[in-house]
C-alpha cells in the first residue's frame, strides 16, 4: 500500500502548530553520547524526547519532595 503524499501545506501547518504549542530545548552532549542515550531510551520503550522529558519530570518531583 502506498502512503499518501505529505504535502508542503501540511508540513507548514504542522510546523505552525508545533511553534505555537511547544517550547524547544536544545541539549548538547559529547560526540557519541546521543546514540548511547537514544539506545538506552529505546531499551526502556521510549523515544529520546520522552526519555529526557520523563527524566526531567522525575528530578523535579524528587526535588519538590525534599523542599
Amino acid at each position: 500500500m502506498k502512503h499518501p503524499k505529505y504535502y508542503d501545506s501540511q508540513k507548514e501547518a504542522t510546523a505552525r502548530y508545533n511553534r505555537k504549542a511547544y517550547d524547544r530545548i536544545n541539549v548538547i552532549v559529547k560526540k557519541g553520547q546521543r546514540q548511547i542515550i537514544k539506545d538506552f531510551a529505546a531499551s526502556q520503550g521510549k523515544s529520546l524526547n520522552r526519555f529526557i522529558c520523563d527524566a526531567i519530570d522525575a528530578e523535579m518531583k524528587k526535588q519538590a519532595k525534599t523542599e
